[in-house]
């Protein structure tokens, strides 16, 4: 093998390659790879971090669940508390009217008794003098039968 110009010129041909490509071509390739590097990298770290943000979401909405369940089943149970005291409310006071209406019908049975006696009292002493009237055949004068009134009014 011979050493001639030719392979000189090729080597000085390939090495002046070498430096174009490494002075002109190298560095903006390495630039967009390196840049296209960073931006998966960033990518990579986002969806990571979208991972962590969606966990935490999911737990913040698991969270967030338990409460409204719970303040719901306290509402329930305040509404049943509510609805107990109402009722018994209602009830005390329907007892209470109850009551009073009882009372009340009473204190006027009480009422006509009474009237009924006291009526039962004069037509009694009406009777009583009428008949006693009856037997002596005359009138007993005014005074005399107020007084005999009001004695049997007392006796009876």
């Amino acid at each position: 093998m011979d050493i001639n110009l030719t392979l000189i010129m090729q080597a000085v041909g390939f090495a002046a390659f070498i430096w174009f490509t490494a002075k002109f071509v190298w560095p903006p390739m390495m630039n967009a790879i390196e840049t296209r590097r960073k931006e998966i990298a960033d990518g990579l770290a986002a969806g990571e971090q979208g991972r962590q943000s969606l966990a935490s979401s999911e737990k913040r909405v698991t969270e967030m669940l338990n409460e409204a369940k719970s303040k719901a089943s306290e509402i329930v149970a305040q509404g049943e508390k509510f609805k107990s005291e109402t009722m018994d409310r209602a009830k005390a006071e329907a007892k209470a009217e109850a009551d009073r209406i009882v009372a009340a019908a009473k204190a006027e049975i009480q009422q006509e008794v009474a009237r009924a006696k006291e009526s039962l009292r004069k037509s009694v002493a009406d009777l009583a003098v009428a008949g006693a009237s009856k037997i002596l055949k005359r009138e007993v004068d005014a005074k005399a039968h107020a007084d005999l009134l009001a004695e049997m009014q007392k006796q009876l």
